[in-house]
């Protein structure tokens, strides 16, 4: 039976949580239901909710973009399965899609921010049944942790897939033990990258990625670029492998001083994506990416079309979901919300809906 409505915890302006009822709506031609099982925690909700980042829709809404769940109503062939709903749905007809670069499709809509007043943080979430992901056997993994396929890690996934990582590569990432870099770091593994080395100022967790996917990790508190730098030549020269050409840099902190630190990084045909999101500005002479030949790439989420190849990196072992998240109550919102702003969580936390 299809409730009359839809619990949820809206930003009523940033900075505020109010949890309240909205009316369910008629489900449009196209649309799914989607009764939420768990929505993980991501940085951008708290850009949103604390660092006047604006969201298209305007508050009240309801945030939370990395979604897993049960279809109860839409499509007949869905009706009672298990999905990831897409962190970022495209129109699918634009030149932008059509050209296959569908996740920048400027038409898109994202769970929290631009589906109009809905989001994850909720017992429900019409969605468009098009671009569902739908789970199928997933062995042991529960259905509330595949959640943060839906960002966390298909954001990775297409990182490297701009940034062409394939067998044998070198990799560097930036931020190797966060909340995406820790999947970053798995998926350049996962893609068949040869060498993986983490930076990261966390050090207990850096040390951790030496188990899911980094050969070598380098903490870089204390350090100069060129320390750094030094300390990567160090490492290539015991294992025999070239510094100072080919590697693939993916800075996923946002920060300025990794930011900073992965352009020192690019040398000679060399690739830096960014993947993580700031504000600050950050100076770089254009004219070396000239005289390296190196490529300096941007990338956005992940079109829907790639998550079954995530989902099955997650099933088959290739990326390890369950030692990196861990579940709440969505009634523990603001707490959790708190201690994420203060950097306080040694998990990606996932919501899972308590209004009963």
């Amino acid at each position: 039976m299809i409730p009359t409505h839809i619990d949820c915890w809206q930003m009523t302006e940033p900075g505020t949580l109010t949890q309240t009822r909205v009316p369910m709506p008629s489900l449009q031609a196209g649309e799914a239901l989607v009764e939420v099982k768990g929505c993980g925690v991501c940085h951008t909700d708290i850009s949103y909710f604390y660092m006047g980042v604006p969201t298209e829709h305007k508050p009240p809404l309801t945030l939370g973009h990395e979604i897993s769940g049960v279809v109860v109503a839409g499509p007949a062939d869905l009706i009672g399965k298990e999905v990831i709903v897409p962190a970022v749905m495209p129109c699918n007809e634009c030149e932008i899609c059509k050209s296959g670069r569908a996740n920048r499709c400027l038409s898109q809509k994202m769970p929290g921010n631009s589906l109009g007043i809905y989001g994850g943080f909720a017992s429900h979430i019409p969605v468009p049944a098009a671009d569902l992901c739908i789970v199928g056997d997933r062995g042991g993994v529960p259905l509330e942790h595949l959640s943060v396929v839906a960002d966390a890690v298909t954001t990775p996934y297409q990182a490297g897939v701009r940034g062409r990582i394939g067998p044998g590569d070198r990799v560097v990432v930036v931020g190797a033990a966060g909340g995406v870099g820790s999947f970053m770091t798995q998926v350049a593994k996962g893609m068949g990258a040869s060498t993986v080395i983490g930076i990261d100022v966390n050090e207990d967790k850096l040390k951790t990625m030496l188990n899911y996917g980094a050969d070598f990790t380098i903490n870089p508190r204390g350090k100069t670029n060129k320390e750094v730098k030094e300390a990567i030549k160090a490492y290539c020269k015991e294992q025999n492998i070239p510094s100072n050409y080919g590697w693939k840099i993916f800075e996923v902190t946002g920060v300025k001083a990794g930011q900073e630190l992965a352009l020192s990084l690019l040398s000679f045909v060399g690739t830096l994506v960014i993947v993580g999101y700031g504000t600050d500005e950050t100076s770089y002479m254009l004219s070396r990416l000239m005289a390296f030949d190196a490529e300096l790439i941007g990338t956005w989420g992940c079109p829907p079309h790639a998550y079954p190849k995530v989902l099955e990196m997650c099933l088959d072992g290739r990326i390890e979901l369950g030692a990196f998240v861990e579940t709440r109550p969505m009634s523990q919102i603001q707490q959790v919300f708190e201690a994420a702003h203060h950097g306080k969580l040694a998990k990606r936390v996932i919501l899972t809906p308590d209004f009963n």
